[in-house]
C-alpha cells in the first residue's frame, strides 16, 4: 500500500484477528476458483498479516509467491503465520510499496490483490504500476467489499447510519469502502483486457451459525465497532447514537436475523504488445 494513505482499520491485534476470521470465513466463497500452476511466480500485494497469503498457498502447492507490504510489523507476523499454517508454502516477503514496487518488468505470472484497493487514494494509478511487473498474458486478481450492498432485517436506519460512519472515514483517509462496484471500469481503464467481474454474496441466517459467527459478527460488526472512538472524536455522531446503531446492528445476528454483503471479485488479463 502506499506511504501516504491512512489504514482506517488500525494494525492492532484485534484488527489482525479480525482479519484472520475474515479469510477463514470467506475462503471457499472468494478463494475456491483461484489456484495458480506449480512454479508460477505471483506477486501478492498488502499481504498484511498473511490472513489471505495461507488461502493462496494452500490453493496453490508449488506456486512461488512473494507477499509485499508497507509494513515491516504485519510482514512479520504474516511470516509466523504462514510458517504455522502451510509450512511448505513457497513465499518470500518483502517491506515494500506497491507505487515504487522492487522488481523488474514482466517478472510475475500473476498478481493477486485482496482488500488493497479500497485504501489507495487513486487506485487506477496503483493497477498501472502492477502492470508494469506482470509479464504479458499473465492475470490479476482483485477482491474488494462494497458497504453500499448491505442489506440488513431487520433493517435499522440507525445501523446504516454507523456503517455511513465507517464509509466516511475511510474516505477521509483516503480510501473508498464502495470500491467493488468499480472494479470493471477501474481495471479497464488501468489498461488491462478481458476483465471480467463477478459478484460474490454473502448471506447469514440462523440456519448458517458459521457465517453468522465469522461474517456477521466477527468481520462485519467487528470493523464497524473499531472505528467508534474515531467517530465520535471526529464529531460524526455521540455516543448514544453510535450505541443505538451498533446495537440495532448486532440484532442481525441474532435469531431472526439476517445479513447480506457482497464482495466483487475481478479477473484481468496485461495485454501483449
Amino acid at each position: 500500500m502506499t506511504t501516504n494513505t491512512a489504514y482506517v482499520h488500525g494494525y492492532s491485534p484485534q484488527e489482525a484477528r479480525r482479519l484472520g476470521d475474515q479469510a477463514d470465513t470467506l475462503a471457499a466463497l472468494l478463494h475456491a476458483d483461484t489456484a495458480y500452476a506449480p512454479g508460477s511466480r505471483v506477486l501478492e500485494v498488502g499481504c498484511g498479516v498473511g490472513a489471505q497469503t495461507v488461502h493462496l498457498a494452500r490453493n496453490s502447492p508449488g506456486a512461488r509467491i512473494t507477499a509485499i507490504d508497507r509494513s515491516a510489523e504485519s510482514l512479520a507476523q504474516a511470516r509466523a503465520y504462514v510458517t504455522a499454517q502451510e509450512p511448505g508454502a513457497d513465499v518470500e516477503w518483502h517491506t515494500a510499496d506497491l507505487h515504487h514496487l522492487p522488481f523488474d518488468p514482466a517478472d510475475f505470472d500473476h498478481v493477486f490483490a485482496c482488500f488493497v484497493l479500497e485504501h489507495l487514494p487513486d487506485p487506477e494509478h496503483a493497477l498501472t504500476a502492477l502492470r508494469r511487473v506482470l509479464r504479458a498474458g499473465g492475470t490479476l486478481t482483485v477482491i474488494e467489499g462494497d458497504h453500499g450492498s448491505v442489506i440488513l432485517h431487520p433493517d435499522s436506519i440507525h445501523a446504516h447510519e454507523v456503517i455511513g460512519h465507517q464509509i466516511r472515514l475511510q474516505a477521509a483517509a483516503g480510501g473508498n469502502a464502495l470500491l467493488g462496484r468499480a472494479l470493471q471500469p477501474l481495471l479497464t481503464g488501468a489498461g488491462f483486457d478481458q476483465v471480467v467481474v463477478r459478484p460474490r454474496t454473502a448471506y447469514a441466517d440462523a440456519t448458517r451459525p458459521a457465517l453468522v459467527d465469522g461474517l456477521t459478527r466477527k468481520t462485519f460488526i467487528a470493523m464497524v465497532e473499531a472505528v467508534r472512538d474515531e467517530a465520535l472524536s471526529t464529531g460524526l455522531t455521540t455516543a448514544a447514537d453510535w450505541d443505538r446503531g451498533i446495537a440495532d446492528l448486532r440484532l442481525t445476528a441474532n435469531e431472526g436475523g439476517t445479513f447480506h454483503y457482497t464482495f466483487f471479485k475481478a479477473v484481468g488479463v496485461n495485454p501483449s504488445g
